[in-house]
């Protein structure tokens, strides 16, 4: 929230040609305030909120009213102490987190691993393990990353349970993380969290060919609030990347609805879950 308000504010200053130093003398602040805000950095009043919209010439009411909106939503969440922060070293994916317990639905593509709100302990283990290289090689700390990922597996099956649609490259079926044995616990509990109401879950199988989201993996998280647009998350090996531009999101979630359609039914992509769990 409080990105997508920095960066509007930012489209705003840019259109009405003002720099930084000007909206920081409207706000009686220092120039770094306003680099904070821009960059969502920090909690946004709304009497600055009012005052930068009056400075840039933003004058429509319901515009103006959007981003007050924004801006008592950041201050909300901003406020809410959720169980991972007391979780030792929960590190980049912190925020992804906090993010993931504040969203109603969220959409995700992956290309070589189980989404991590479907994995069993030992396949989470087995791949921090073998993720390990100099990163994850204390034995604590991967337990503590394990019961990170455990836990936010609650969002699944709590009273306001998270909606999920998942779709899995036939890869990351067979990849034998932590071997086969815990490849097939993980497909069989696979295929029991395929039966919960609130998951959708298909498979891109090697035959569908080449598709829109090959470049790579990615989650479309949405919220329930109206004035919330939606956020991506992509992770890469040492960084992570977040789209909160209405219209970049919007591509996002185009191309995976395309890619859905070269997926496998939700029956076909259980009896190919099965088959490969046999296999194994």
């Amino acid at each position: 929230m409080g990105r997508r308000l920095g960066g509007e504010l930012l489209r705003l200053r840019d259109a009405a040609g003002r720099t930084q130093q000007q909206a920081a003398d409207v706000l009686n602040a220092t120039n770094s305030k306003i680099v904070k805000m821009e960059r969502g950095w920090v909690p946004m009043r709304d009497v600055d909120v009012r005052a930068l919209c009056e400075f840039y010439g933003l004058d429509d009411p319901k515009a103006v009213a959007r981003l007050l909106s924004l801006a008592r939503l950041d201050r909300e969440r901003r406020k809410v102490r959720g169980w991972w922060q007391d979780s030792p070293h929960p590190g980049r994916m912190s925020e992804y987190i906090a993010l993931e317990d504040a969203a109603s639905r969220v959409r995700t593509w992956e290309l070589s691993l189980i989404p991590g709100l479907f994995q069993t302990s030992e396949y989470a283990r087995s791949l921090a393990v073998s993720e390990g290289a100099g990163v994850w090689e204390d034995p604590d700390e991967i337990e503590r990353l394990v019961e990170i990922r455990m836990r936010r597996q609650a969002r699944l099956h709590d009273e306001r349970p998270l909606e999920v649609y998942a779709i899995v490259w036939e890869a990351a079926l067979r990849q034998l993380v932590g071997g086969p044995g815990t490849m097939r616990a993980q497909l069989e509990h696979l295929l029991e969290v395929a039966k919960l109401p609130n998951v959708r879950l298909q498979v891109l199988p090697f035959r569908a060919g080449g598709h829109p989201c090959m470049p790579g993996a990615f989650t479309v998280v949405s919220f329930a609030e109206a004035e919330a647009a939606d956020v991506v998350h992509v992770d890469t090996i040492s960084s992570t990347l977040w789209v909160e531009d209405a219209s970049e999101s919007t591509a996002y979630a185009t191309f995976f609805e395309r890619t859905a359609r070269l997926g496998l039914a939700q029956r076909d992509s259980a009896l190919l879950i099965d088959t490969i769990r046999q296999e194994m």
